[in-house]
């Protein structure tokens, strides 16, 4: 009886290793601030750097501003004009404010886009990684 109650105790927490994980980190899946983005944002996929982007907290007609820098090619849509807070992490918007690509947060300084291809893109904070 005892091993079977040892059973369903490490069965139970198992089963809610996730969620105890996720609650551990209270950024994830929260919309990002104009404050906490102001600043260096490394694109990167399949692990490597792509360029580096720049969010500010400045309000525009189109969210907030951002920096796209000719480097990121044709990693990001065409178009950009500005970033917003978004349900669950942030948007690169364009110049109707509309989204063109979101991010979810998955931290306080990670964001994960999914694509269609299977190879994510994600913004981290700061400068690339030597």
């Amino acid at each position: 009886m005892k091993s079977l109650l040892i059973a369903g105790l490490a069965s139970a927490l198992t089963l809610a290793a996730p969620a105890l994980a996720l609650a551990a980190d209270h950024e994830a899946g929260v919309p990002l601030t104009p404050a906490e983005a102001a600043g260096s944002w490394t694109l990167e996929s399949g692990g490597r750097s792509i360029c580096v982007l720049k969010l500010d907290a400045q309000k525009t007609a189109t969210g907030f501003g951002v920096q796209v820098p000719a480097s990121c090619g044709d990693a990001l849509p065409a178009g950009l004009a500005g970033w917003a807070p978004a349900a669950g992490g942030m948007s690169l918007v364009g110049a109707d404010g509309q989204p063109l690509i979101g991010f979810s947060r998955w931290s306080n300084s990670l964001f994960v886009s999914h694509r269609s291809s299977g190879v994510d893109i994600q913004l981290k904070r700061g400068g690339p990684n030597p």
